[in-house]
């Protein structure tokens, strides 16, 4: 049986890779981790070159823009920018419309995540002030977030990385702003768009909030403990679900657990109620039946009144350290919180607390000091769904980060530094001034994407290197015989567009990227509108909710189902490619060489 070529070798490689990626049951930088080691093993990436990635000047440039990013927001310059737009948002279309540009214009100059950061907060309290549901607001804004990244070279790593590819095809990367006339002609047709489709959702997603609640989300799962006194003891299961409007999703007794106990069941002091129901509800329940709130700890938690103590209500991160892991494997106590209740949408879990694995999306209410909480919550990765009542860094400080990210932007766009040099002295600038710690400087980098382009690049550049790059492009080209220019720049527009959703947007583009680039010059067409339509594409995850993590932020907060996205996010994929076809026509011509 003859070996394997290293072409076809490559070609497994990624196909398993993709294979992987679709299924979820391990980290996409793992999984590409395991794709370069895989490689090197075979001799199909030679050892010497197998961590090159890390240096490469795309990836530095993430890692950089990540801490500008991060320093921006801790700064709170832009919370005061977004509070002073409130008098602009009278009706939903205005709010919408309002929010989701600010958010575009941010992810513009700044890791469309952190962006999102920033906005979610403000957002939720904006519709509880206007007596509106969060949920016809942070859809919007998520997707704003993705849209304002097309604009420029920095607006999302799938531009950093198509620039990438650009400078290994015709010897030169694209600049700053080589992206505005079409991210923004689309931006703006979809932000127009987006002020008047929140009617397209549910609904029961569009309604006014419940006055006893600060913002619609799906029910919560918590534990309550009977307490000596309690009404309930005697009773049974069926007379609190009854009473209470609440699901007992579960008894402990002592070390007995009853999953789905019979309503019939009589409780007794001390049993452990594993209970779901909105906060209203659970509040309700607690305060009429003498029960207590303790959380995923077996102890009886310190008092919610306590002097000092608080709640805080937090949605988890896709960088953070809590996914994949429950309360007592992390060891969630050793930092000062305790877990009182965890919501995620369309999963219903009977496991205690202490036992529930966290994923991105879950929103979280702990309980603990409250002046520790702000520095817990970035240690977790958690965002908080509530505005921030100071911000970090000194007063006289305030300006610097904004000041140097924009000083970077204007020494890239002018040619006088390349862009991964100016945006090095801006995180300098940050760090020899002490506006920020070093150590929240480090933190800001979101390493599971880092090791993702790290590992993919020479694996990627060996498919290139070896021809099998070559060998894909002319096969395309052999069955778009025939076809118009244009119709084949809509093949690659669609086919990233489609692959987006089930694969990370970065691995999307070091896969379509050079595939296109090879397309383009095989058929004597320019190489420039094929990368652009692959980096739209690569960008434009409007219909899932794990497809990018600005969707997964909002995913819990917003009490979305799955379904959802494709409501909002169809039409929008649609606009997408209506408008962005014709403005890399006009803006790209496909020249024939």
């Amino acid at each position: 049986m003859p070996a394997l070529s290293s072409p076809m070798l490559i070609a497994i490689i990624l196909a398993v890779t993709l294979v992987l990626f679709i299924w979820g049951r391990w980290r996409h930088d793992v999984v590409a981790g395991g794709a370069l080691l895989a490689a090197v093993l075979l001799g199909v990436v030679d050892h010497k070159v197998a961590f090159t990635g890390f240096s490469d000047p795309a990836v530095v440039t993430v890692a950089l823009v990540l801490v500008l990013s991060a320093s921006i927001r801790q700064s709170g310059l832009l919370d005061r920018a977004v509070a002073a737009a409130g008098p602009m948002m009278g009706t939903p279309g205005l709010m919408i419309a309002t929010l989701t540009a600010i958010t575009a214009i941010l992810s513009a100059f700044m890791n469309n995540v952190g962006a999102l950061a920033i906005l979610l907060p403000a957002s939720i309290v904006a519709a509880e002030k206007a007596g509106r549901s969060p949920a016809i607001v942070l859809m919007p804004i998520a997707f704003g977030s993705l849209l304002g990244g097309l604009v420029t070279l920095i607006g999302t790593p799938p531009n950093l990385l198509i620039a990438a590819v650009r400078k290994e095809a015709v010897g030169t990367p694209f600049g700053m702003f080589d992206f505005a006339p079409v991210g923004l002609s689309i931006a703006l047709v979809g932000i127009v768009y987006l002020a008047f489709a929140w009617r397209l959702l549910p609904a029961d997603r569009r309604g006014a909030p419940l006055p006893e609640a600060r913002f619609k989300i799906e029910d919560y799962v918590t534990e309550a403990k009977i307490l000596e006194g309690s009404p309930l003891i005697g009773k049974t299961v069926g007379d609190v679900e009854n009473d209470g409007d609440v699901a007992v999703l579960a008894v402990i007794r002592g070390d007995v657990r009853r999953l789905v106990p019979w309503t019939t069941m009589k409780l007794q002091k001390s049993d452990v109620l594993v209970l779901e129901a909105s906060t209203a509800a659970i509040k309700r329940t607690v305060d009429e039946q003498k029960l207590e709130l303790v959380g995923a700890k077996e102890t009886d938690p310190k008092l919610l009144t306590s002097e000092g103590f608080g709640i805080s209500e937090v949605v988890v991160m896709d960088s953070s350290p809590l996914i994949g892991r429950s309360p007592l494997d992390f060891g969630l106590r050793g930092y000062g919180v305790n877990l009182l209740a965890v919501s995620r949408r369309g999963v219903r879990t009977t496991n205690r607390l202490k036992h529930y694995r966290f994923a991105a999306g879950d929103v979280l209410v702990l309980q603990g000091k409250l002046d520790e909480m702000p520095t817990t919550q970035a240690e977790l990765g958690c965002l908080p769904l509530a505005e921030r009542k100071i911000s970090l860094g000194r007063p006289s400080q305030r300006y610097v980060p904004a000041v140097a990210m924009l000083g970077a932007v204007c020494l890239t766009a002018f040619g006088v530094l390349p862009v991964t040099v100016a945006f090095f002295l801006a995180v300098m600038v940050i760090a020899v001034l002490r506006v920020m710690p070093l150590n929240d400087m480090y933190a800001a980098i979101d390493w599971p994407v880092i090791v993702l382009l790290a590992a993919l690049i020479p694996v990627t550049a060996a498919l290139e290197t070896s021809g099998g790059t070559d060998a894909i492009a002319q096969f395309i080209a052999a069955q778009a015989q025939g076809w118009p220019p244009a119709a084949a720049l809509a093949l690659f527009l669609i086919a990233t567009l489609a692959v987006t959703p089930v694969l990370n947007n970065a691995a999307t583009v070091l896969l379509m990227g050079p595939i296109a680039a090879k397309y383009a010059k095989a058929t004597g067409l320019d190489v420039d509108p094929f990368l652009m339509a692959v980096a739209i594409g690569a960008s434009c995850d409007f219909l899932t909710p794990f497809g990018h993590q600005s969707n997964t932020l909002v995913y819990g907060p917003g009490g979305y189902r799955f379904s959802d996205y494709a409501r909002l996010g169809l039409p929008l994929t649609v606009i997408v490619i209506a408008v962005g076809l014709p403005a890399i026509l006009f803006f790209w011509p496909l020249v024939l060489r």
